[in-house]
């Protein structure tokens, strides 16, 4: 019996393929975002302090946000012939993201975290937007959704560590 998937050799003719850089690009933001999600997580799990829960809660739509625009990024690298890597060691070796601390971790010190982490992910999408929108439009929108939802997470988690009119938002590190 032959096997009917050895019999021709496929071939696809895409009217569009992702170049190395757009696949390099997309592949920054599907690291960070996969980290991202992670660090949600770890830190669902491990909050403790004032407003716990409206944090857990929280938190829970980072995860959310983070594991969904991880996945349709790395549907569309695939939609354009690129690879994308998730592993565990390709994430933990490339993102721009500071490690999210082990153990119990206080709800403000969490808060501050957090932010940190989202705007990092989307200052990575906001560093590769014009090389993309150059090659690829239908991606640069992509990278505009996550930036409306992660720049919206940030100011409404970080909203929980401020002072009205006596504090301002932090610069992002690194």
């Amino acid at each position: 019996m032959t096997d009917i998937a050895h019999a021709t050799k496929h071939v696809s003719r895409p009217a569009f393929k992702a170049s190395p850089a757009l696949a390099a690009n997309l592949q920054a933001v599907l690291v960070d975002l996969t980290d991202l999600h992670l660090q949600g997580k770890q830190a669902h799990w491990n909050i403790v302090g004032p407003n716990f829960r409206d944090l857990h809660l929280a938190l829970d739509e980072v995860v959310d946000a983070a594991r969904d625009f991880a996945d349709t990024v790395a549907e569309r690298m695939r939609a354009l012939y690129a690879l994308p890597d998730g592993r565990s060691s390709t994430v933990s070796l490339n993102t721009s993201l500071a490690e999210f601390p082990a153990g119990e971790v206080l709800t403000s010190e969490a808060i501050d975290l957090i932010v940190d982490s989202l705007y990092r992910t989307a200052g990575t999408a906001r560093r590769v937007h014009d090389e993309v929108d150059a090659e690829d439009p239908t991606s640069a929108d992509i990278l505009h959704t996550i930036l409306e939802r992660l720049e919206q997470l940030a100011w409404m988690i970080d909203a929980e560590n401020r002072n009205a009119t006596s504090s301002e938002p932090r610069p992002v590190n690194g």
